[in-house]
């Protein structure tokens, strides 16, 4: 029931335009099994896999990035612990997203072993706005970089924080499916 009623939350507030810092283009065509994070607006990605949370490279990493939402899922899979705050990796047990450095625009992300004090993990999620801040930081997101580059058969981009007022809401705004959410019970920015 508090999934249903912040799905139709989350409808009253898009349609009321409240979300003002948001262009989106055009959704992607997921195909990456849950739990997943992706974000909201397909940008360049060509085949319209959508933009996922990504370790760098092939397997398991230190370092986080975006990437092309692989079909199969793997390293793209993580999940997000509300009660902790951590986003966690799906595929790697006990890895979870690390702001990697001073908490500014500009600093990236890491994979390391998930520790719920640290408060480099702690990120919430506002359903309102799609957006992940740093717990320590309202006025930073997560949010993907502008440009993409070539990643083998598919792309990626540079994952870090970005002022949240300064970058335009087609990089910041995400969508979480939790691994129990069916695929139509999906809406833009809805935790599930």
């Amino acid at each position: 029931m508090a999934n249903h009623t912040l799905t139709l939350l989350t409808l009253a507030i898009i349609s009321s335009g409240i979300l003002t810092n948001v262009t989106l283009a055009e959704s992607p065509d997921l195909k990456t099994p849950a739990p997943v994070i992706y974000l909201s607006d397909n940008l360049d990605e060509v085949d319209k896999l959508g933009w996922c949370i990504d370790t760098v490279g092939r397997g398991l990493s230190d370092k986080l990035h975006a990437h092309s939402c692989k079909p199969r899922g793997g390293d793209v899979q993580f999940s997000y612990n509300e009660e902790s705050l951590q986003i966690a990796s799906a595929t790697y047990e006990n890895k979870c997203a690390v702001i990697d450095g001073d908490v500014t625009a500009g600093t990236t992300l890491g994979l390391v072993e998930c520790d719920t004090e640290a408060t480099a993990q702690q990120f919430v999620f506002g359903a309102e706005t799609g957006t992940f801040h740093p717990k320590s930081d309202e006025a930073l997101c997560l949010a993907v970089g502008e440009a993409s580059r070539s990643a083998g058969p598919f792309l990626s981009r540079d994952l870090a924080l970005a002022s949240c007022e300064e970058t335009d809401g087609k990089f910041t705004h995400w969508t979480i499916i939790a691994a129990e959410a069916s695929d139509d019970a999906e809406t833009d920015s809805a935790m599930k």
